[in-house]
């Protein structure tokens, strides 16, 4: 049952019966007196060149009785739509009973490939990887609850210099000595090995030129899978994805392939020949260039005061090969769009990150597009995620400067949120503690457009009430615990008789309506002002009813009924949002 489309389905029959035969758009109102709204009769008024209230009026008039729904108009021209209390009645017993909850898949389905992991092996997962991993994972649960198939893929940086810049400091301090036989005893590597490793080798490669130069042979080595250098970065890669799965599922976030850089890597020679016998690529001082710009891009327009030429709306051209026929991190992820294609039929496939990679992505996205390793009708799409800043308005550091952990991120959520929960005389118990600190931060950051900056505050995003993911837990939890209190009394008919189940039902509808804006926009923004809306409503109804007293038997199988549809659309949203509900706060 989708009341949009019911209502616009009765305009539409009015409309021919007035002689328009046109189709009539219809949202959700924002006015006091009406549920929605129907504006289209302005645009009705320039084609037929009749005032818009006459056209609205006869619309009106020719709409058939109905007891879901009163049709009048108002003044300019508008075709207000006001529910009936039969009309939430049908609806919401139709959603208690609807699997779905009245939300409706899309009705095409799609095969996506959705990346958003990006980490890199060696290195310790920081705060440059919390958004695109939140962000993601809602993505995958929202695009697989509206009907698409998806794949997730955590597309590890598993291939660059920092694997040899890694596994020469571990040579160096003694600790390979068993792979080239200096040593019978074989030194079992650990996670605190190359999280001091790599850091030390890339602060090293600054000022020691032999160093570096070492550092690229070596990564050489390991890309031409010479022993013993492969297998160690086979040891490093297994111990890596160890490690960073562990923080990832402590943010709810999975992923279905762990293919990184070195999958791709085999496919480099084929992308290259691909776009070479396509005639896309040229030599430039000993490179292999693909030119990317369009029409209108990349005009000279002089030059900059070190002799470089300066540009109009830059597009430089896209670097696949070094002049040493090494590959490029542009090449590597051509060739996983090529390898993607070749594994699976895909319609569409989406990249989470940040704004640094726009122009990556763009330059990757047309030489696919114009040498057909993206193949017609496939959408290569770039989703550009903003900053998590401090309180003063620039990226998140430590105190020292430093770039923030990502465990150190989720010690400090859980920390706060047992602080939270013993103040407020709750259990505080470190599972309970993940979930509401990790929720605190997924929602404080899905409540925000995608694109943009935000200002990471963790004494707002943790608070137990106002638009929070902490206020969101607790109702659930409240809800829980007034059906168990009731001691498993069974709900019956919803019937609506009072303004607050009227605004319950009426956020419901606003809340299913939000997830297809956020299918649109690529941003759970939407669905997360729905779902508090719909708790802020709960949340007067509970105030102004007694459902456990309650005396009417049959009142109060509504009431149970009712919040049971609450409590069913909330655990839907936020499993959309990856965030869990602790069975006590």
């Amino acid at each position: 049952m989708n009341f949009v489309k019911e209502i616009e389905t009765a305009l539409k029959n009015a409309s021919i019966k007035a002689g328009y035969d046109e189709n009539l758009s219809v949202s959700f109102s924002n006015m006091g007196g009406c549920d929605f709204q129907c504006n289209g009769c302005f645009a009705l008024s320039k084609k037929y060149g009749k005032n818009p209230f006459d056209i609205a009026s006869e619309i009106v008039g020719n709409i058939e009785e109905n007891k879901l729904f009163k049709f009048e108009v108002s003044r300019p021209a508008f075709i207000n739509i006001k529910v009936t209390d039969e009309g939430f009645k049908s609806v919401a017993n139709f959603m208690l009973s609807d699997q779905m909850g009245g939300l409706e898949k899309n009705e095409i389905s799609q095969k996506v490939l959705l990346d958003y992991g990006g980490a890199n092996v060696a290195k310790a997962l920081h705060i440059g990887h919390l958004r695109p991993a939140i962000i993601g994972e809602s993505l995958k649960r929202l695009y697989r609850l509206l009907g698409d198939e998806v794949i997730s893929d955590v597309h590890l940086g598993d291939w660059g210099l920092q694997m040899g810049l890694t596994e020469l400091q571990l040579f160096e301090e003694g600790k390979l000595d068993s792979y080239f036989g200096r040593s019978q005893q074989r030194y079992d590597i650990t996670i605190d090995d190359l999280n001091e490793a790599y850091p030390t080798a890339n602060k090293r490669k600054v000022n020691e030129e032999d160093f570096k130069k070492k550092a690229e042979e070596w990564t050489l080595k390991i890309q031409h899978k010479e022993e013993p250098y492969y297998e160690i970065f086979k040891v490093i890669r297994e111990l890596s994805v160890k490690e960073i799965s562990a923080n990832y599922l402590k943010l709810g976030a999975s992923f279905e392939l762990w293919k990184g850089e070195s999958d791709a890597h085999d496919f480099c020679d084929e992308a290259v020949k691909v776009i070479k016998e396509k005639g896309l690529a040229r030599e430039s001082e000993g490179a292999l260039i693909v030119d990317v710009a369009n029409e209108g891009e990349n005009i000279p327009a002089g030059q900059n005061e070190d002799g470089t030429v300066r540009y109009n709306n830059p597009m430089p051209p896209c670097l696949i090969q070094k002049t040493n026929g090494a590959y490029l991190y542009a090449t590597t992820d051509i060739a996983t769009i090529l390898m993607r294609n070749k594994e699976y039929k895909l319609d569409r496939i989406e990249y989470v990150t940040d704004g640094r990679q726009k122009m990556h992505f763009n330059q990757v996205f047309r030489v696919c597009k114009k040498s057909g390793i993206s193949p017609e009708g496939q959408e290569l799409v770039h989703i550009v995620n903003g900053t998590m800043n401090g309180s003063d308005g620039k990226p998140f550091k430590t105190r020292s400067g430093d770039t923030v952990k990502l465990e150190d991120i989720i010690g400090m959520l859980t920390g706060k949120a047992k602080e939270k929960l013993l103040s407020n005389g709750a259990s505080s118990d470190d599972e309970t503690a993940l979930m509401i600190g990790v929720g605190a931060m997924k929602f404080g950051d899905l409540s925000n457009t995608v694109s943009k900056d935000y200002v990471f505050d963790i004494d707002k995003f943790m608070a137990f009430e106002g638009k929070t993911g902490p206020y969101l837990q607790y109702m659930v939890v409240r809800i829980n615990s007034i059906l168990e209190k009731l001691n498993g009394k069974e709900g019956g008919e919803i019937f609506i008789s009072c303004d607050e189940e009227r605004e319950i039902i009426s956020k419901i509808l606003k809340l299913n309506s939000s997830y297809q804006i956020c299918y649109r926009d690529r941003s759970l923004n939407a669905l997360c002002t729905g779902l508090y809306d719909l708790a802020s409503a709960f949340a007067t109804f509970y105030n102004n009813h007694n459902i456990i007293n309650e005396s009417d038997e049959n009142r109060q199988k509504s009431f149970i009924s009712l919040i049971t549809l609450v409590r069913k659309k909330m655990l839907q949203a936020l499993d959309v949002l990856a965030i869990k509900v602790p069975k006590k706060m």
